[in-house]
């Protein structure tokens, strides 16, 4: 999530519309890349650059929001009530369009109106983004058609073009341009550089009533549109590239690994066994005779421990192709370090690194979302990085529930030239209770 931009957006929305009251707040909705819980949307409501004030999430808690990833249908999202925000999880990789609407209620100023909100955000291709329709039900709306490098705002009210209308736009510099509608309810916005946008348009109705015992003179409706600019967001950033490259060599690796064998001590689900085991320079493992391992639950899982230890530390073979990375957004102070956007592949990726190391590894797996943090490391004699602990979270992917926790603590023994996994012990948290793994390696020994 693009957060700190997002917190100057909010204020700076706030202040544009102090017409309206001198402390006025805004709803603002903007799609997140896909991260540690998945990918989601967030709704800010603030009246100055921070990312809300808790006090207030209470009053747009009611917000609703639609999703729409295919033209003309549009599905309730469970929005999610945070401290400073409201948050909804979303598909991995579709274009979509997010809209919402939030009743603020009666406000007494210079007149009494009645507010309302319509926040929107869209993501994805742009020939996929225009076909998507606008929501029926919402009065006021702007829809979006892109350009090489432009983008034509249509604003209609209950379906129709509104001409002569105003439309304030903030880039990512925060810099503010106002455009005027022609008579087709249209305005074209001049965009060219990478970053955040968002504009918003306000309408007035001269009608009375009463909400709640509450009396209003008038209704004042705002509508937003937020997007991200190239809008599929798959340009390549040469720095978050040689940022990953940076932390991929890094890593301890295994050069000329010829496999090894060891002792294995094994303890799942409170059985014990031992036995012989060898690896192969491909991760392949297999389990000598004598001691035999019998139980099968405990060769499994040794195999896939082993064989993950190895595809992790032998290097690469053949010819790499060179990964295409973005900045996912400007935190450069995240503590857990800044978040790339992977581009390609057969999952929906993104990394955190921070310094040398990459911190978060963020996947999809269909239905759904994996989370990797590391927790601790160790440094090598030759000063590379060697994981100690960390910690895989899975996550329903339409809901963001989590299914699973498993934790990791490795620790690892010098053998030669190479570093081995001397222990590897695994607790699984889940429904069913925790459960514990463990594996410890005795007499390791290099293949000649």
């Amino acid at each position: 999530m693009k957060r700190s931009l997002l917190m100057l957006l909010v204020g700076v929305l706030s202040c544009v519309i102090s017409i309206a009251s001198a402390d006025a707040h805004f709803l603002f909705i903007q799609v997140g890349p896909h991260a540690e819980a998945g990918r989601n949307v967030e709704v800010f409501f603030s009246e100055r650059a921070t990312a809300g004030d808790p006090k207030f999430v209470a009053k747009v808690a009611h917000t609703e929001l639609w999703l729409q990833a295919e033209p003309g249908k549009f599905t309730p999202l469970t929005v999610n009530r945070g401290t400073d925000r409201l948050r909804a999880y979303l598909p991995t990789s579709q274009s979509v369009s997010v809209i919402g609407q939030c009743e603020y209620g009666v406000l007494k100023r210079e007149k009494s109106f009645l507010l309302r909100y319509y926040p929107k955000a869209v993501s994805g291709k742009p020939d996929e983004v225009e076909k998507l329709t606008r929501r029926e039900q919402i009065p006021l709306e702007i829809m979006p058609t892109f350009a090489k490098d432009s983008i034509t705002l249509t604003v209609l009210r209950d379906g129709k073009p509104l001409a002569n209308t105003l439309l304030t736009t903030i880039d990512s510099d925060l810099s503010n341009e106002e455009l005027t509608t022609d008579a087709n309810g249209r305005a074209t916005w001049p965009v060219t550089a990478p970053g955040q946008y968002a504009v918003y348009v306000k309408h007035v109705t001269a009608e009375a009533g009463n909400k709640n015992g509450e009396k209003y003179d008038e209704i004042r409706e705002f509508a937003t549109l937020a997007f991200d600019w190239p809008l599929d967001g798959s340009q390549v950033d040469e720095a978050a590239v040689a940022m990953f490259e940076k932390a991929i060599a890094a890593r301890a690796d295994w050069k000329e690994f010829k496999g090894f064998s060891a002792r294995a001590l094994i303890s799942v689900y409170d059985r014990r066994s031992e036995g012989l085991v060898t690896v192969k320079p491909d991760g392949e493992v297999s389990f000598a005779d004598e001691p035999k391992l019998e139980d099968d639950a405990a060769r499994e899982w040794v195999r896939d421990q082993l064989h993950s230890a190895v595809i992790h530390r032998v290097p690469s073979s053949g010819i790499r192709s060179k990964p295409v990375l973005s900045f996912a957004d400007k935190d450069e102070k995240h503590p857990l370090g800044r978040l790339l956007n992977f581009h390609g592949g057969r999952f929906a990726s993104s990394y955190r690194v921070q310094g040398d190391e990459i911190t978060v590894v963020n996947r999809n797996l269909g239905r759904e979302n994996m989370s990797l943090q590391m927790l601790d490391s160790d440094r090598n004699a030759e000063n590379k990085v060697l994981p100690r602990a960390y910690q895989v979270q899975y996550r329903d992917a339409q809901t963001g529930t989590i299914i699973r926790v498993e934790t990791f603590r490795n620790r690892w023994q010098r053998v030669g030239k190479l570093d081995l996994p001397e222990t590897i012990t695994q607790s699984v948290s889940s429904q069913a209770g925790v459960s514990v793994r463990s594996l410890k390696l005795e007499s390791l020994k290099l293949a000649e």
